[in-house]
């Protein structure tokens, strides 16, 4: 069974290569979903697979890659449009 978790990243989060490292995380550990930035300052993420790879990825976000500083990872089940089935894991347009 699928688990698909949103996540929304707050801290030195932009412009230090976020955005890609989590989208490469993420393939590397069989997850599919997006990842965007977000007009406030954080980044935002839907991750879709087995349980242990999502908490694997969720556990590698309040780390981030080094030029990042997160402060905080607010995770919760996805909600809405964003509950749905992801083929492949996208780096979408800032909302």
């Amino acid at each position: 069974m699928k688990t698909t978790r949103q996540l929304r990243i707050c801290g030195r989060v932009q412009g230090v290569g976020y955005r890609d490292a989590l989208r490469r995380k993420a393939l590397a550990c069989g997850l599919a979903g997006w990842v965007r930035n977000r007009h406030d300052g954080t980044v935002e993420a839907v991750l879709q697979g087995d349980a242990r790879s999502v908490e694997e990825v969720i556990a590698w976000a309040r780390r981030g890659p080094s030029a990042a500083r997160v402060d905080r990872v607010d995770t919760q089940p996805a909600q809405g449009e964003s509950d749905r089935p992801y083929a492949g894991f996208e780096v979408l347009p800032t909302a």
